[in-house]
């Protein structure tokens, strides 16, 4: 039965949206838990290396992550062809046991190569598809044109949709009118927002009470504090490295043990700046290394850290205690 439901809002009339069996199963799906947005491995000559995306993932396999999220920011996305994206998903989804979740980046720039990659996400295996605010005309993707996108491709797509606020890589957030708005459509799900405003998130909960959506923190450095606004889980670069430790931070929120949370929340706070914001996917990826991971180079023109960079990489995680 098609629902008749049409909006106005911001001057634009869209499609009725279509309540088929994905968008019954968006409201089924529990995101609540810790996600590592997983890097992609490469060789020598940066074709992806399968063999050691596989090792890591025998080895995430062990920790009680709710899934994984695959083609996020970590994965080096922009840098993978169509085809990569989609074989690195399938690839995933060979070895992810039953009962993980896998959320599959599906954003592009145009709303048209949206809604065809995230079709090819849920062939591919994707249980829901994450995906990222069109931002290389950021001047025009106000409200209006950002509620019309994530509609068409929610519309369209088999599987449910998260949105994906990262302003420190698209140079602008999600605009709060336009997350609650959205926050209505029977097949989108939920946000995770890496801002790190935690009013923002908080307000974003608060607005989005009546409907079934789910607000995941977009980092480790504030985990702890986006759970205690209403947050159910966390996608954090640093569960690459410390995701055991993540997922015990989770399971103290949870059952309100906030004086243990707010010791290990203190000890986290650097190494995740470390490997986000001050050196990035580099130092994710090197850090890695130190714990028995397979991370390697990055695809150019993204360059391995400097000497000076790994030293400092090194003492953000060792004066925290995890080397």
């Amino acid at each position: 039965m098609l629902c008749v439901r049409v909006w106005t809002r911001c001057g634009v009339r869209y499609r009725p949206w279509r309540r088929n069996v994905s968008h019954k199963a968006a409201a089924r799906l529990d995101l609540s838990g810790i996600y590592p947005p997983i890097a992609t491995p490469f060789t020598a000559k940066e074709d992806v290396d399968y063999r050691k995306l596989e090792e890591n993932l025998q080895k995430y396999d062990k920790i009680p992550f709710k899934g994984l999220v695959v083609q996020g920011s970590n994965g080096e996305y922009p840098y993978l062809t169509e085809e990569e994206r989609v074989e690195v998903v399938e690839a995933v989804r060979r070895s992810l046991p039953l009962g993980k979740l896998l959320l599959a980046g599906s954003g592009c720039e145009s709303t048209r190569a949206t809604v065809q990659l995230t079709a090819k996400m849920a062939a591919a295996g994707a249980d829901a598809v994450l995906v990222v605010n069109p931002c290389f005309y950021k001047g025009k993707m106000d409200s209006r044109a950002l509620i019309h996108h994530f509609t068409k491709v929610a519309d369209s797509s088999p599987v449910p949709v998260v949105l994906y606020s990262v302003p420190a890589n698209t140079g602008l957030d999600l605009p709060v009118d336009a997350v609650v708005e959205l926050s209505q459509h029977p097949n989108i799900l939920g946000l995770k927002d890496s801002g790190g405003d935690i009013t923002r998130i908080g307000l974003i909960v608060h607005k989005t009470k009546a409907q079934d959506f789910q607000v995941l923190a977009g980092s480790a450095g504030f985990l702890m504090a986006a759970y205690c606004v209403g947050a159910v889980g966390g996608v954090c670069a640093l569960a690459n490295v410390l995701g055991q430790e993540l997922c015990e931070l989770e399971r103290l929120c949870r059952s309100g043990r906030w004086e243990e949370a707010k010791v290990l929340q203190q000890r986290l706070i650097e190494p995740n700046a470390a490997v986000t914001r001050k050196l990035g996917v580099p130092a994710l990826k090197q850090a890695m290394e130190w714990f028995g991971y397979h991370g390697g180079a990055c695809r150019s023109p993204l360059q391995p850290l400097t000497e000076a960079e790994t030293q400092l990489l090194r003492r953000d995680f060792s004066t925290n205690r995890w080397l």
